[in-house]
């Protein structure tokens, strides 16, 4: 059954300020959920979206729009979007959380939408990128013919998540982490409201403090409204907040990192980058965070061994060994000391020389393969066991290397030769260059000689 949010909007709350659960329920909410916006103008740090001329704003103002999905980080302001929009446009605001919706939820909300057609519904979805792709489908033709209009909040980018025919009938509107003054002046306002906020203590903050928490807040306003909630409630009445309420939180506070999610892609995405770019200061910090987050310590140990092939490769062979034993360790210390390990080969890999001439060289190779004629053996270098085989001339002509001079003895390995490898001038690898140069002068010598 549809929760107690989901309930008719046709005056200026959500839920009609006479009943007896709307007047109680303000004090039993947190302060993030009493401190939500109730105008368009009270929504902070989304000025690109909040701006007079923008696009959302002529959207809600005309009432004229379809679906719409906001997405962005946690504590952004995507269901104060929803929520406001609803205010404004007079909607049927119907409320649904992702996680612990199902189908049969879903059918009755859209038979409701259905036989009222004169008042317009307006169908939150929190954490839209949980629905399978069946519910997802079910939403598309009430959606297609104007029973619901969608607004969906998200986490993650929509364009993995979000059905393309339903992506394909929204407005997508990226919502940005909110910046550190937009945080602290909403904590502000909250500290000294009386009437949602928590004025009624008396308590004081200095600015400095505020902006402090809303630092380490990330950007998340709910989270930092809950915290100045926690700590306001745990002092006395008329008490200042000082920079040691502050210390105390900052020591109990988590990493944002959700793993599996958009948090440990973009972050791993960022370590691999900084590594491959030889900066070990950004590569610590972003270990660091994922260590912080709780990051299975394997998964970075296994993109430290790709890192050493990928990146590294040749200029430093022993990049490869380091990450592979750095893996192998974290299996059998487990953490906190595999922390270490991984600090070694993540340094190790962010310093080393780097060539991607493995990468490049196996990535010519496949496009041979695919765009040309597959060359056969060349019969010299067949194997030879069996009867039949020496009787068809394989192994014949072949010139074992160890009995010419430096151990080139000038053969073609491929009938038709092709240059797949170019080496780095990096690291160990300037060293591969000179060799191959010291060799193909040595095969043009062998095959001069044979010529005569």
């Amino acid at each position: 059954m549809p929760s107690s949010d989901q309930s008719d909007l046709f005056g200026e709350t959500v839920v009609p300020a006479s009943t007896p659960s709307a007047r109680a329920r303000p004090a039993a909410q947190p302060l993030a959920a009493r401190m939500r916006p109730r105008v368009l103008a009270d929504i902070v740090g989304q000025e690109h979206l909040t701006q007079p001329d923008g696009l959302l704003t002529r959207l809600i103002k005309s009432n004229r729009f379809g679906s719409l999905i906001f997405y962005g980080p946690p504590g952004c302001g995507k269901t104060s979007f929803a929520e406001v929009i609803a205010q404004e446009t007079r909607s049927r605001f119907v409320r649904v959380n992702a996680v612990m919706s199902n189908v049969a939820e879903l059918r009755e909300i859209l038979t409701t939408a259905r036989k009222l057609p004169e008042t317009p519904t307006l169908l939150f979805i929190d954490e839209l990128h949980r629905f399978n792709k069946s519910q997802q489908d079910l939403l598309l033709p009430d959606v297609e013919e104007g029973y619901v209009r969608l607004i969906g909040a998200t986490t993650h980018n929509p364009g993995f998540y979000v059905n393309p025919p339903l992506l394909s009938r929204s407005h997508l509107f990226r919502l940005q982490p909110l910046p550190t003054e937009a945080v602290a002046g909403v904590l502000a306002r909250a500290l000294a409201d009386t009437e949602r906020g928590l004025g009624a203590r008396a308590c004081t903050a200095d600015p400095k403090v505020l902006a402090d928490l809303a630092v380490l807040c990330d950007g998340d306003l709910r989270r930092a409204l809950n915290a100045l909630e926690v700590i306001v409630l745990s002092l006395s009445e008329g008490t200042a907040v000082t920079e040691k309420e502050i210390e105390v939180f900052a020591r109990e506070r988590r990493i944002r990192y959700d793993a599996d999610e958009d948090e440990h892609y973009d972050t791993i995405s960022a370590f691999i980058k900084s590594c491959r770019g030889s900066d070990p200061d950004a590569a610590m910090y972003w270990l660091a965070k994922m260590l912080a987050g709780g990051e299975d310590p394997r998964f970075i140990a296994r993109r430290l061994v790709i890192l050493a092939s990928e990146d590294v490769g040749l200029a430093d062979p022993l990049a490869l060994p380091l990450a592979v034993a750095a893996h192998h360790a974290c299996e059998f210390v487990g953490l906190p000391e595999a922390e270490l390990t991984l600090a070694h080969a993540t340094l190790h890999i962010a310093c080393a020389p780097k060539s991607n001439s493995a990468t490049l060289a196996l990535a010519e190779a496949h496009r041979v393969l695919k765009e040309k004629p597959v060359q056969p053996v060349p019969l010299p270098l067949r194997d030879k066991s069996g009867a039949a085989s020496k009787q068809a001339g394989h192994g014949k002509g072949y010139r074992y290397s160890h009995d010419y001079p430096e151990n080139i003895s000038g053969q073609d390995y491929l009938e038709k030769p092709l240059t797949l490898y170019t080496p780095k001038n990096a690291g160990l690898e300037a060293r591969i260059v000179e060799r191959l140069a010291r060799w193909r002068e040595l095969k043009a010598r062998a095959k001069s000689g044979r010529a005569e």
